[in-house]
């Protein structure tokens, strides 16, 4: 397996009339009760977006529900929160990463038991950006009401919008299933104790191929497979957003450009731009996209899979078939679930 395999991908999604991620009380309304979306400015123009923990957590629940991940439990004290850190046993704690302070019990040189602090941290394996529309968004702030049979109704303020959205993300493969224990921040996976049990469960010692006379502990390779490909089938079916009562939209992506590479840098970041007056459409830039492939063709590790929903950007499919044609060594394209599934089988032979 090569020891610098990262999945990168890329996606667009496309909601109408939704509200996906609130940003409290909109100060700018004449509503004493209103709310209003998350947004930012870019370039003079405003730009929708959903955070990316927001995103993480549409992605666990998703894992939960669709893929049968038991989910590490939230502890809370005081005024802190933390999940178990336990990766052997939860993998969402091994993919989305953790922080914990906590102290263990361990037996001294003398066989007696003491108290230890330990603080066990682990970088996640999945990077993910915000999903934000791809072009300029205008939101407007619809009139509502909480009403019943008896009593006067209780009128709101929320702001509403559609778009295209654009949002990215990477998955370290190498890290998938793989800790360290080593006190360095960031690298101090385990406990003492924690790696114990995990050699006991049958996890593996490996050395370090970047750190010099360092041990890593690794889960099983199957578990570890599935680990990484759940994660990336999640995005099949993952739902979320704020008000899915009266504003229900459909985050699944619409379009996607999922790949393996050797760096960590994000290739597909600006293969879709914004036009028109007020930059308020979207396009697909074929142009970018190929020149994406020239100047990267050699950190490519297999096939880029590029998959587009029947209904969505239809206006592009024959660019799209013809790149697949110029391409035809390194570009599959067809329906998005087809390429992610393809994509799935792709790097199950290559953490192999």
């Amino acid at each position: 397996m090569n020891e610098n395999l990262k999945v990168q991908g890329f996606f667009l999604i496309d909601v109408d009339v939704v509200a996906l991620n609130n940003a409290g009380k909109n100060v700018m309304s004449n509503f004493d009760n209103a709310v209003a979306t998350k947004s930012i400015i870019k370039n003079g123009r405003n730009y929708t977006y959903v955070s990316g923990q927001a995103v993480r957590f549409w992605w666990r629940d998703s894992l939960q529900k669709n893929c049968g991940w038991q989910l590490s439990p939230v502890i809370r004290e005081d005024k802190i929160a933390y999940t178990n850190a336990n990766p052997i046993e939860y993998p969402d704690d091994d993919v989305f990463g953790y922080m914990r302070a906590a102290s263990e019990e361990i037996i001294d040189e003398k066989g007696k038991k003491k108290k230890v602090n330990i603080t066990v941290t682990r970088i996640s394996p999945l990077k993910n950006s915000v999903i934000v529309s791809a072009c300029a968004v205008r939101p407007v702030e619809n009139w509502s009401s909480m009403a019943r049979q008896e009593g006067d109704s209780v009128p709101y303020g929320k702001q509403e919008y559609s778009a295209i959205m654009k949002g990215m993300f990477s998955l370290d493969l190498n890290m998938v299933g793989t800790f360290s224990n080593y006190n360095k921040t960031g690298f101090q996976n385990l406990s003492q104790k924690l790696k114990e049990e995990a050699m006991e469960r049958g996890c593996i010692e490996k050395n370090d191929p970047f750190i010099t006379g360092q041990k890593l502990v690794q889960l099983p390779l199957g578990t570890r497979i599935q680990r990484a490909t759940d994660t990336i089938k999640a995005l099949k079916n993952i739902s979320g957003g704020a008000m899915q009562t009266n504003n229900m939209g459909d985050v699944t992506p619409k379009f996607i450009v999922i790949a393996s590479t050797n760096s960590g840098n994000h290739p597909f970041s600006h293969i879709v731009s914004s036009y028109g007056d007020r930059e308020e459409r979207v396009k697909l830039n074929i142009d970018s996209l190929k020149e994406v492939i020239n100047e990267y063709r050699n950190d490519f590790i297999g096939k880029i899979f590029i998959g587009r929903r029947s209904g969505f950007f239809d206006g592009e499919d024959e660019a799209l078939k013809s790149l697949q044609q110029e391409y035809q060594d390194i570009v599959v394209y067809g329906p998005v679930n087809a390429m992610i599934d393809a994509y799935c089988e792709q790097i199950t032979n290559q953490m192999k």
